[in-house]
């Protein structure tokens, strides 16, 4: 295990502090040196940030601001879902999905694509070849994952969020991006320069094919077909089969 395996991309740097291996906006590298100076990880340190907002998920998630600076960010500790959260809880095989995040978020943004910067991740070794990992990306305007603002918007105002998501999932067809868990939870929501728009979340799960693949779209779309029709069965999202077909139809460019 080496921090020779971990490279930054342009515009980022790599640090090491004591055991910890980080990599860092070029612009942030003082402050996460700050933040790491102050507690053995960034989501510990955010977890002290006297005003810290928490975000639920499957661990609790930070807002706050870097220190030294006038950036806004979320810091989340990555933990496993499904069958490996008993088996390996927090830890994975070194370096982690970190550094792919940090890349397909950068590829994906160099397209269009609306996802959270990523400003920082942070990899603490964990045991032999294993590692825990941070990860740092800047908060987006206020808004909602979209189970929660769909239920809280009014029947004449959801047209506008299934425009804002087929909006999204048509730049992630245009870039041949393939999200395995393009789940409802996945998808964020907000109103910014006075209209709704999508970000997609957790972007380690994306691979990239064919820009343009019909295909891709197809799949992306299926995902989060079954995520909305399991949210409406087992959590009583009030969602239609007339603005499931509409959706669809925004998508595929049959609307």
């Amino acid at each position: 295990m080496s921090a020779l395996d971990v490279v930054a991309p342009t515009g980022y740097e790599r640090l090491e502090i004591g055991s910890t291996v980080a990599v860092a906006r070029t612009a942030a590298v003082a402050s996460i040196r700050a933040a790491l100076a102050e507690a053995p990880s960034l989501h510990e340190w955010a977890a002290r940030v006297p005003g810290a907002v928490s975000f639920q998920g499957r661990a609790t998630a930070w807002g706050v601001r870097l220190p030294g600076s006038a950036l806004d960010v979320v810091v989340r500790h990555a933990r496993r879902g499904g069958v490996f959260a008993a088996v390996r809880g927090d830890r994975y095989v070194w370096p982690g999905r970190a550094p792919w995040e940090l890349e397909a978020s950068l590829r994906l943004q160099q397209v269009g694509v609306r996802t959270p910067d990523v400003v920082a991740y942070a990899l603490y070794p964990a045991g032999r070849g294993f590692c825990r990992c941070d990860v740092v990306t800047r908060r987006l305007p206020e808004g909602a994952e979209f189970p929660v603002a769909w239920q809280q918007l009014e029947e004449g105002v959801r047209e506008a969020l299934l425009e804002a998501v087929a909006a999204l999932l048509r730049d992630l067809r245009a870039a041949g991006a393939q999200h395995a868990d393009l789940n409802a939870k996945n998808l964020y929501v907000a109103r910014d320069a006075g209209r709704w728009h999508a970000w997609v979340l957790d972007v380690d799960r994306v691979r990239f094919r064919r820009a343009n693949d019909p295909s891709v779209g197809e799949q992306n779309l299926a995902r989060l077909d079954r995520s909305l029709r399991k949210r409406r069965d087992r959590h009583a999202l009030d969602i239609s089969e007339a603005q499931l077909a509409r959706l669809a139809a925004l998508v595929l460019g049959d609307a």
